[in-house]
């Protein structure tokens, strides 16, 4: 453990940092497998829907900083070549 005052502080904040990306990864890999899940059911309604979100989910880990946004970019793509295969 840190005996300086600002170090124990970065401890804090860099767990705090951690629990929040972890959330924000989760969730995002959350909604990816939602359209998987559409995909391989093949509704076109749920398809649409899910993809709709995932990309939403994917730009907010990438404008939070959780993932690079090159990632995102790779992420999102992929998932729409798999939607695009489907229809």
């Amino acid at each position: 453990m840190a005996n300086i005052k600002s170090q124990k502080k970065r401890i804090v904040l860099n767990e705090k940092r951690r629990q929040r990306n972890m959330a924000v990864r989760s969730r995002m890999k959350t909604v990816i497998k939602k359209v998987r899940a559409a995909v391989d059911a093949k509704d076109p309604q749920q398809i649409q829907t899910a993809l709709r979100a995932a990309v939403s989910q994917i730009d907010r880990a990438a404008a939070k900083g959780v993932i690079h946004r090159n990632a995102a970019a790779r992420k999102k793509s992929s998932l729409q070549h798999l939607v695009a295969s489907v229809q």
